[in-house]
């Protein structure tokens, strides 16, 4: 399943343009204000009619393919008419989440003058249907998902920016007839092929492969954000997932030093990025991967200052008995916020795995001083150990940094219980300890039953938070809510993602898609620009497995089949400049 984007003729476009004189306002003296777009924009009918109710005529119109563009005839018309029954409303799904808005076009009624709508959007069919107020937490929060509009006789508005798979209008003005020509969504992103795939004997791990992508997908606007509805931010923290999933899907993306470079530039040190400790230490981690991957050095040397006094900020805070004493904000994830211990382990962890990538990152650099400085900071905070036992967080950070045996974490605290206790973001940082300790097979258990699980309930994209304890007598996102039946999207959630206000379409959540890649098809980058790529799969149930690599010099292809003996047989292509260890 790929989501591949193309744009015919585009760059003759753009040369036929480069011979054209430019609109005064691009004149020399203007130029370097003008901010141009990374997206594009896709104009999209809607695929059902979810909901209607009131007099409303034709409304299977607004299904058909529509061009944008009012006209005289007045045939075919969608018709919504206000009376003494009542005020008309429709209910429609775009079949997907997208990012983006709506475009209206309009008919010609009685009278030339503006008719006034109320446009709701939803990432679920409820959301669409609720109103901004307490109970359920339905907010205009980062963007506007809830608004009156008037639309033009015989003529096209366009509005909303936000994320969203469905759109209520409802006719606010009485003794009314609105005629609509079309509703289309525009959508809005980036117009970039998927150079990597995943596919299986699985179907539910290819579709959570590819949702995944289409998530981390929707979140690379103009910067590379956490959600499309909410909060539409450069969060750090939130990115590494996001830039693992990219490194894995679509390769070397300008979105991602841009929004690194953001956070560093609005993050005069001694502040910590977002305000939280562990997000400047996911920073330096995100360089390193993103090295790994790329090969930039000229773009890694960039960060040499900032990196040099972050590490002395880090290593500032180690205790006398090398434990961590971070200040800021003590932030693993949201479900491990009220568990300090567990936050301490996770820290002291995030310390250890942060020094030991700067110092990787200072070698790289010929900056033996620094080097020197993380290495003794991290023999130091090695000589304490906090408890594994508190959280899953913090467990699979123990094991991911070696302040843990991997295979004791995961027999203890990640294997308990099998997925209960996941986390969306964290969840990633959890396959990644039970792969380290050998467990494949129970982290594709967790990938099936944890995010399968949001699949199940009708998702097109991966949520900010989901907990299995949810999924009991649940309605689906992609219906309404039958009598009975819990509202997963308005009734749960906790913290920052209260009902609503959830996002459900989150970056980092997306974890599933480079793990599938790194641990199933085995494709594992072990020399920087991936001059050198180890190919390991573990098919463990699956009978065969294949997919394709994104590189600076092209793409690695690998297929695994697993033969009637049980042995697998591999078989792998690449660029030239690319050595495979096998």
């Amino acid at each position: 399943m790929k989501f591949v984007f193309l744009v015919v003729g585009l760059c003759a476009g753009f040369a036929g343009m480069a011979q054209a004189q430019l609109p005064p306002i691009f004149e020399a003296s203007r130029a370097k204000e003008a901010q141009t777009e990374a997206t594009v924009r896709r104009y999209l009918s809607p695929v059902k009619i979810l909901w209607q109710t009131g007099t409303i005529q034709n409304a299977e119109r607004l299904l058909k393919v529509g061009n944008g563009q009012a006209d005289l005839s007045g045939q075919n018309m969608c018709s919504l008419k206000s009376d003494a029954s009542g005020k008309p409303s429709l209910l429609l799904d775009f079949g997907r989440e997208l990012h983006g808005g709506l475009q209206i076009v309009t008919g010609q009624w009685r009278e030339s003058k503006p008719i006034t709508v109320r446009i709701r959007f939803g990432e679920s069919a409820s959301e669409a249907m609720a109103d901004i107020e307490p109970k359920q937490n339905a907010t205009n929060d980062h963007a506007i998902r809830d608004m009156t509009v008037q639309v033009p006789w015989l003529g096209k508005l366009e509005i909303g920016n936000t994320g969203f798979r469905f759109v209520r209008i409802d006719l606010v003005d009485g003794n009314t007839e609105l005629l609509l020509k079309e509703l289309r969504a525009i959508f809005v992103f980036r117009d970039i092929p998927y150079l990597g795939s995943f596919r299986s004997s699985d179907e539910t791990l290819n579709k959570i492969w590819a949702t995944g992508a289409y998530t981390v997908h929707l979140n690379m606007q103009d910067y590379l954000w956490d959600g499309i509805k909410r909060d539409r931010l450069v969060w750090v923290g939130d990115m590494h997932p996001e830039v693992s999933t990219i490194n894995a899907v679509f390769g070397a993306n300008e979105v991602v030093p841009k929004s690194l470079d953001l956070a560093r530039d609005i993050t005069p040190l001694p502040g910590w990025m977002n305000g939280i400790s562990t997000y400047s230490m996911w920073w330096i981690l995100i360089h390193k991967d993103w090295y790994l991957h790329n090969g930039n050095l000229a773009y890694l040397k960039e960060q040499q200052p900032y990196l040099v006094k972050l590490v002395d900020l880090l290593i500032a805070k180690i205790d006398d008995k090398n434990s961590e004493k971070l200040d800021g904000t003590r932030f693993l994830d949201w479900p491990s916020s009220e568990n300090p211990k567990g936050i301490h382990a996770g820290l002291q962890s995030m310390m250890v795995w942060s020094l030991g990538a700067a110092g990787d990152i200072s070698r790289i650099l010929s900056d033996p001083t620094t080097a020197k400085k993380c290495d003794e900071a991290v023999a130091r905070l090695k000589q304490y150990v906090p408890d594994p036992n508190q959280s899953k967080q913090g467990a699979a950070l123990l094991a991911l940094s070696g302040l843990t045996p991997p295979e004791k974490a995961n027999r203890d605290v990640l294997a308990v219980n099998g997925a209960q206790n996941f986390s969306t973001f964290y969840g990633y940082y959890m396959l990644q300890a039970q792969a380290k300790a050998g467990d494949y097979k129970g982290a594709l258990a967790n990938i099936r039953q944890f995010w399968g699980g949001m699949l199940e309930l009708g998702a097109t994209t991966f949520w900010e938070d989901f907990n299995l304890d949810w999924v009991k007598n649940a309605g689906r996102i992609d219906e309404l809510v039958a009598e009975g039946k819990k509202d997963i999207h308005g009734d749960c959630g906790a913290y920052c993602y209260i009902g609503f206000r959830h996002s459900l379409a989150h970056g980092w959540a997306s974890g599933p898609t480079p793990w599938l890649t790194e641990h199933v098809l085995g494709i594992k980058v072990v020399e920087p620009g991936c001059k050198a790529i180890k190919i390991e799969p573990h098919l463990e149930d699956l009978t065969f497995a294949e997919g394709t690599f994104p590189t600076p010099y092209g793409i690695v292809k690998v297929k695994h089949t697993k033969l009637a003996s049980g042995k697998v047989q591999t078989e792998v292509s690449g660029p030239k400049q690319v050595r495979i260890i096998r």
